[in-house]
C-alpha cells in the first residue's frame, strides 16, 4: 500500500516526486545496507551491463565463481557452495528443496519451523511461515511444516519425529517483530540436530550482510548451520538471492535438481561482489555493531519517557521500538515529518538505517521520533524540557 513516490536516493536520503527529502530508515527493508547509490555498486552493475549481462546457468561465469568463493570463505571457511537465484523467497524455496532432497532417501520431509516467523510468500515459504496472516486465503498449504514456539527448546523437540529432516528459523525474527533468539535456543537447536541428525537452517534474509554487527546473524551465537539462505542487501538493491550450504550439504544438489534462469546473473553477481568489497572497506559490520549500540542507548530513554513505548530490541542496526498499541499512526506522522520507518507486528516500529548512517543523521532520526512521540502521546520533547 504505497503512500510515497520515490525518484531518488543518495546514502540515507531519499527524495519523493514532489522533491521532499526523507530520511530512510527502511533501506528498502533491510536492502540498501551500503546505501542508495553507493557509487562503487553503481560503477560495478554499469560496467558489468556494458560487458555480459546473461548466459544463464548452462555455463561458468567468473562473478558467480568469484562470490560464491566469498561467501563460502566468511561463513564456512570455504569448504561450503553456492546456489544463486533472485529473492529471499526463492532462497528459502531452495533451502527447502536442499533439506527434502537431503531426507528423501529415509523418507524425511518435513520441516519444523518457528512460530511468528516469516520465510516468502510463495506457496511453500507461506505454508513455512508462522504467521496464520499469510496463509489466509491460500488453503490448502503444501504439506510438511510444523510449527514450534519460538525460543522453547521443548517445544521444537516435541515436534521432532520419523518424518523430520530440518528446523528452520531466523535467528532474529524481522518480520515478526524485531525478535532476537535467546543463546540457549539457538545453541540447543544445534545440540538437538545432532542428536536426531537433522539440518539446521538459517534464514539470514533480512538479519545477514552486516546488519546485526555480524555478517551473519547466527555468528552471534557460536553455531554454524548446515545451509543457510541470504537476499536483500546481499546485491544492493539489485535482484539476488543466495543459498549457502555447508559441508554436509555442499554436494547434496546434483545438475538438474535445482535451477534458476536468472539466478547468479553477471550483473546481480557484480553488484554482489561490490556490496561485500563496500561493507569490508568501510567497515560497515563492526560499525553496524557500534553506531547500533549507540542507537539503541539513545532509544532506552524513550521507554521511560512515554507510557506507551514499552520496550526496545534487536541487533545491531536492526532494532525495534514495541509499543502497547498500533504503530501505524505514529508511522505515519513519522513520515510526514520527513523519517521513514516501519510497522511490523502492529505494535512495532522498526528501525533499518543503512550500516553507514552518519551520526549526525541519527541524531536528527532521533529528535523527529521524539517530537512525533510527544505530539502523539504527551510528553514534551527532550529540548523543550531543558529550556523549561
Amino acid at each position: 500500500a504505497p503512500n510515497l513516490a520515490l525518484v531518488r536516493g543518495r546514502g540515507t536520503k531519499v527524495w519523493d516526486a514532489d522533491g521532499k527529502v526523507y530520511l530512510d530508515f527502511v533501506s528498502g527493508i533491510a536492502v540498501v545496507n551500503a546505501g542508495h547509490c553507493h557509487p562503487r555498486v553503481v560503477e560495478a552493475i554499469r560496467e558489468q551491463v556494458g560487458t555480459l549481462m546473461h548466459v544463464s546457468n548452462l555455463y561458468y561465469t567468473e562473478n558467480e565463481a568469484r562470490l560464491a568463493e566469498k561467501l563460502s570463505k566468511l561463513a564456512y571457511e570455504g569448504k561450503g557452495k553456492c546456489f544463486f537465484c533472485n529473492s529471499g523467497a526463492e532462497a528459502n524455496e531452495g533451502l527447502i528443496k536442499l533439506a527434502r532432497l537431503w531426507g528423501n532417501p529415509e523418507g524425511r520431509y518435513e520441516i519444523i519451523c518457528m512460530d511468528n516467523s516469516f520465510h516468502g510468500r510463495t506457496l511453500a515459504t507461506a505454508a513455512a511461515t508462522g504467521q496464520e496472516k499469510v496463509r489466509t486465503g491460500f488453503e490448502p498449504m503444501p504439506e510438511g511444516f510444523r510449527h514450534a514456539a519460538y525460543n522453547d527448546l521443548e517445544a521444537v523437540r516435541a515436534q521432532v519425529n520419523e518424518k523430520t529432516a530440518a528446523v528452520l528459523l531466523e535467528v532474529v525474527q524481522g518480520e515478526g517483530g524485531v525478535i532476537p533468539a535467546e543463546a540457549a535456543f539457538v545453541q540447543g537447536l544445534r545440540a538437538l540436530c545432532d542428536e536426531k541428525n537433522l539440518l539446521l537452517l538459517c534464514d539470514e534474509v533480512q538479519c545477514g550482510m552486516g546488519r546485526t554487527g555480524r555478517w551473519f546473524a547466527f555468528q552471534h551465537y557460536d553455531v554454524l548451520p548446515d545451509a543457510f539462505c541470504l537476499a536483500k542487501a546481499l546485491g544492493s538493491g539489485y535482484p539476488i538471492g543466495a543459498v549457502v550450504a555447508g559441508p554436509k550439504l555442499a554436494e547434496t544438489f546434483s545438475a538438474g535438481k535445482h535451477a534458476s534462469t536468472f539466478g547468479g546473473t553477471p550483473p546481480a553477481c557484480a553488484a554482489a561482489l561490490a556490496t561485500l568489497d563496500v561493507i569490508e572497506r568501510e567497515r560497515l559490520v563492526k560499525r553496524a555493531e557500534t553506531i547500533g549500540r549507540q542507537l539503541r542507548e539513545r532509544l532506552e530513554p524513550l521507554v521511560a519517557k512515554y507510557e506507551h513505548v514499552t520496550e526496545v530490541r534487536g541487533a545491531g542496526l536492526m532494532l525495534g521500538l514495541v509499543m502497547d498499541r498500533p504503530v501505524k499512526p505514529l508511522c505515519s506522522r513519522l513520515t510526514e515529518m520527513g523519517l521513514l520507518t516501519l510497522a511490523t507486528a502492529e505494535r512495532v516500529v522498526r528501525l533499518l538505517p543503512p550500516l553507514n548512517v552518519k551520526e549526525a543523521e541519527i541524531s536528527e532520526g532521533l529528535e523527529i521520533l521524539d517530537e512525533a512521540l510527544a505530539e502523539l502521546h504527551g510528553a514534551a520533547p527532550a529540548e523543550e524540557e531543558k529550556e523549561a
